[in-house]
């Protein structure tokens, strides 16, 4: 873990070693003062002699502004050590997020990942500062504050050693109790992050169906989890106070019973006794300073480990070492393809699967929901790898490839559709940075998206909101289809993409795949009959399985399944898990 985080410093080693330097600087210049005052007392006071006092004096003033000077110097340094450290910390964990694939992010989920990029670096970038700082200015003035004080009187500072080493068992047992509530801590952080992503990400739906009361209660409770975490944790924290309190009267008390002794017989000077009583002081400060650093540290570390985890996670799909560039053709070829999401799951979500398709066929998917049909593409473009078998795409293994020379060829529109925030070019030029406007406009001719963005505002310079809240589901997925066009790709998947247009438009669609891009490998998932009825071939998937492959009138005549649905929706309402009427 220290090896992985400390490997974030990179630029920022000499500020991360400047800082403790001037903090020990700072301590040193503070630990004369003390000195100086005993001599001041002592040398100066009692002697009446101000010339002595004047030129101490001048040299404590001389002491305290260095001390100050260096203070600053070591705060300077210490803030652009510690906001470096977290910059360099999440721009390492956002890259690695960037290879992962969608197996890695199941394991961490969404909102694990946005707590981690902020509240757990936001901890990191404290505890950094905090180590630098007063981690090295606490230990410091507290070895040289002990040191001072039994050069001035051993028997005396001997009671330091004891303060020094209850307050260390105290802080140890103190620690081991709260590391494990704050690891509670942040994985409770997951779930209230999570909360607020799904209701400001679905707030249309939760307004339509008025459960801003459940979302509130829902947000309450991850709330309250955290809170009940928190405090149980700053009961145990809090607990630190009282004792360091305890433990710094009695030391004063003590002191200054021994000490008033010692100068009553004479063994001890009334500046020594002052002296004393100040690097008590320093002690003691640092002893308190050292209890904030153990609870900052205490919190970090269990940020440590989350962040680490992201850092050290290793992709599950790789690049080969020697990929190959170029994808020859849209062809594809399932060879006895078996697949599950998690590797511990017994049952797998597609089994045995083998299918032959011609680059440039238009193949039909379609089976009832849950039946893996998204499953089944998501493996062409490598999205997930088959645990058994292999995935073909030009006559290669699709693990053989270049993972971004084949997804340039295998363009996707998903079923939930993602427009980012930009202008409707911007989210067009996701299929090619280099389009001109006029072919972005061509795309969307043949994605029957023109007709309403030349009615919008500012046209193609129209501002699309986050997720494409401003425009309707089924611009939304025509949007997305021109994007994919734009790619020009040897293999195209519309996974369900055409269920919010109409009938009329998704024929007009299909029409201009069929004219436009017959070189194009075309796979169309859909729940309608109709959108998948001139499709060369049909896949028709039950349970994992292909139930059926041939022709729209091969199944008709021979898959049960593809002719019940196809008799159910010419008298139905057209989706496919909705059975039809009998007449």
């Amino acid at each position: 873990m220290l090896k992985t985080l400390g490997a974030q410093i990179k630029e920022f080693k000499k500020d991360s070693i400047l800082t403790p330097v001037f903090m020990i600087l700072e301590v040193l210049f503070e630990t004369l003062i003390p000195l100086l005052m005993a001599s001041i007392i002592d040398d100066g006071v009692k002697k009446s002699d101000m010339g002595h006092i004047c030129l101490v004096g001048g040299v404590m003033v001389a002491m305290a502004a260095m001390g100050l000077f260096t203070g600053i110097l070591g705060g300077k340094y210490g803030a652009r050590a510690s906001a470096g450290f977290a910059r360099n910390i999440r721009k390492a964990m956002y890259d690695n997020i960037q290879t992962f694939s969608f197996s890695n992010i199941d394991k961490f989920s969404t909102s694990g990942l946005v707590t981690r990029l902020t509240t757990d670096v936001t901890n990191l970038q404290n505890a950094y500062q905090m180590i630098l700082r007063m981690c090295m200015r606490a230990p410091a003035s507290l070895i040289c504050a002990m040191v001072m004080a039994f050069y001035v009187n051993a028997k005396v500072a001997g009671v330091y050693v004891v303060a020094v080493f209850f307050l260390g068992i105290v802080l140890f047992f103190l620690i081991r109790r709260t590391m494990k509530y704050f690891n509670q801590v942040f994985r409770k952080y997951d779930k209230l992050n999570e909360s607020v992503q799904e209701n400001v990400s679905a707030i249309r739906v939760v307004k339509a169906y008025a459960r801003e009361e459940y979302e509130k209660e829902k947000f309450s409770h991850a709330s309250a989890n955290i809170y009940k975490m928190f405090v149980k944790a700053e009961n145990l924290i809090i607990l630190n106070n009282p004792i360091m309190q305890f433990t710094v009267y009695s030391c004063i008390l003590l002191i200054s019973w021994l000490g008033a002794n010692m100068i009553v017989s004479s063994s001890m000077t009334t500046g020594n006794l002052t002296s004393l009583l100040a690097y008590c002081m320093n002690i003691l400060m640092s002893l308190m300073m050292l209890s904030m650093i153990f609870v900052m540290v205490t919190l970090s570390i269990a940020s440590a480990e989350r962040v680490t985890e992201v850092l050290n996670e290793k992709p599950d799909i790789t690049n080969p070492e020697n990929p190959v560039m170029e994808v020859e053709n849209g062809s594809v070829v399932f060879d006895h393809v078996s697949f599950r999401y998690h590797k511990e799951a017994s049952d797998f979500v597609l089994k045995d699967i083998n299918l032959t398709i011609h680059s440039g066929e238009t193949i039909g998917i379609i089976g009832g929901t849950g039946s893996a049909k998204s499953s089944l593409v998501n493996l062409i473009s490598r999205l997930y790898d088959a645990d058994q078998g292999s995935v073909l795409v030009g006559g290669r293994d699709v693990r053989t490839y270049d993972l971004e020379a084949l997804r340039n060829e295998v363009a996707v529109v998903l079923q939930k559709n993602v427009l980012f925030s930009g202008t409707i070019l911007e989210n067009l030029r996701w299929g090619d940075q280099t389009a001109s406007r006029e072919e972005c406009i061509r795309v969307c001719q043949l994605a029957c998206a023109d007709e309403f963005i030349q009615k919008m505002p500012k046209g193609y310079d129209t501002y699309i909101e986050q997720g494409g809240t401003n425009v309707s589901g089924g611009q939304k997925q025509r949007i997305c289809i021109a994007r994919a066009l734009l790619k020009k790709p040897k293999i195209l998947i519309l996974d369900d993409s055409t269920s919010a247009v109409d009938t009329a438009t998704d024929a007009k669609i299909r029409k201009a795949f069929m004219e436009e891009i017959p070189g194009t490998t075309k796979f169309i998932i859909a729940q309608r009959v109709s959108s998948v009825a001139e499709c060369n071939r049909i896949i028709v998937m039950e349970d994992g399985q292909v139930n059926g492959f041939g022709t729209p009138e091969e199944l008709l005549q021979n898959n049960e399944i593809y002719r019940e649905v196809y008799e159910s929706q010419m008298g139905g309402s057209g989706d496919f898990d909705e059975p039809g009427k009998e007449d």
